[in-house]
């Protein structure tokens, strides 16, 4: 039997795994590399957060990667090398944070990783004929497995587009095993670029578990702020405490048919850009108003999006607690808008179900790899309008 083989099997026969899940987002701001211990699978799984960091990109790392980032056209030698590149960087960013905590490779298991997200492109949004759902996300496993010397598991995307799903969001598959609660109804809302919720019925309800997106989280915000400020994002909404809600900008941004489209479905930068800012700006006859105006309405948008989304999710259900993780967490006017347009709902943060909302996301992919390793299809196959698959490809180091 090779011998890497032999190791792998060796780890799944295990009670518990040691996995590093690595995310990075379409904010681009850096890799969250969280070392979790999981015991068991399934609905039996146990997710101990051991270790957690988040290595920032380097500016010029950043703007290589925009480069080609959510774009039509672009120059393929640099996708072509990227992919490899982003391997590289991510695995020696692995090796930084095993270091920095005194741990060998020789102790982790499996790497996880999401890679790098370049485009979405669910039908829905491109309405191709020639083709299905797509989503291309870069960072080559086997580039991480050498650089490590740690078997890795990539590109878990793929597989749920393969199996009929739209590639995103995945989150469903760890928040089901992980978070589902005997009396709780909940929504695990994140806010990264885009957000998302997964909605989590008790137990005794008699529905699904289901994740979507919802719309825009940061990221416009964020490419307004580069492109106007220059700088990477509005910190503690800085900006937009300063300037004034456009309302008929506000409204027209909220036209977006995707927003009214129903759940499950999946959106990404592509859509929500500042192409599509202009184009509402113009139609509103908007286009004189101050940038701090735009970045007011902005996170006004973001919050309206994602409450009407949860809202709509949740008109049958008495009582629910939005529990919530991401970069959006962190800004506080926008959680205060959350709040308000909300009223009567419990919003926290996702530390009050025990993980630090900024490892979540790299957390659940970890759990996907602890599925694929020792889990299996049927663990989730109750969860709604997915595709119950185990997700990942497999890299040995050598």
């Amino acid at each position: 039997m090779n011998l890497q083989i032999e190791k792998l099997y060796a780890a799944v026969k295990k009670p518990s795994r040691r996995v590093i899940g690595l995310m990075s987002g379409t904010s681009l701001d850096g890799l969250d590399i969280a070392l979790c211990t999981i015991h068991g699978s399934g609905n039996k799984s146990r997710l101990i957060l051991e270790q957690f960091i988040t290595i920032d990109y380097s500016p010029k790392f950043r703007n290589q990667i925009r480069e080609i980032f959510a774009k039509r056209e672009i120059d393929q030698q640099v996708l072509c090398g990227l992919n490899a590149h982003i391997g590289n960087q991510h695995g020696a960013m692995v090796n930084t944070a095993l270091k920095t905590w005194g741990i060998t490779k020789e102790e982790i298991d499996c790497v996880a990783s999401h890679g790098q997200t370049v485009y979405h492109a669910p039908k829905r949004l491109t309405d191709e004929k020639r083709f299905g759902n797509s989503t291309l996300q870069i960072g080559d496993g086997d580039h991480i497995a050498v650089t490590t010397g740690i078997v890795t598991i990539s590109d878990f995307r793929q597989k749920h587009i393969a199996a009929g799903g739209e590639g995103a969001p995945l989150a469903a598959y760890g928040d089901f095993l992980l978070f589902t609660d005997e009396i709780e109804n909940r929504i695990l809302l994140n806010i990264g670029g885009i957000s998302n919720f997964t909605f989590l019925p008790n137990k005794n309800s008699g529905r699904k578990a289901y994740a979507t997106d919802l719309g825009p989280g940061n990221t416009m915000m964020n490419q307004f702020a580069l492109a106007h400020y220059g700088i990477e994002m509005d910190k503690d909404a800085r900006i937009a405490k300063n300037g004034s809600i456009d309302n008929s900008l506000l409204a027209g941004l909220l036209e977006e048919s995707f927003l009214g489209q129903e759940f499950p479905k999946t959106t990404g930068p592509e859509l929500f850009n500042l192409q599509y800012l202009k184009k509402v700006q113009e139609r509103t006859r908007t286009t004189e108003i101050a940038n701090d105006d735009i970045m007011a309405t902005l996170n006004m948008f973001a919050a309206q999006a994602i409450a009407q989304g949860i809202k709509k999710a949740t008109q049958d259900v008495e009582q629910y607690t939005v529990y919530v993780s991401g970069g959006g967490l962190h800004n506080k006017l926008l959680l205060e808008h959350l709040q308000n347009t909300l009223a009567g709902v419990k919003v926290t943060s996702f530390s009050e179900l025990g993980i630090n909302p900024d490892a979540k996301e790299a957390c659940l992919f970890a759990v996907l790899a602890n599925e694929t390793l020792a889990g299996g299809p049927t663990n989730v196959e109750t969860i709604r309008d997915s595709p119950a698959v185990c997700m990942g490809k497999l890299s040995f180091p050598y």
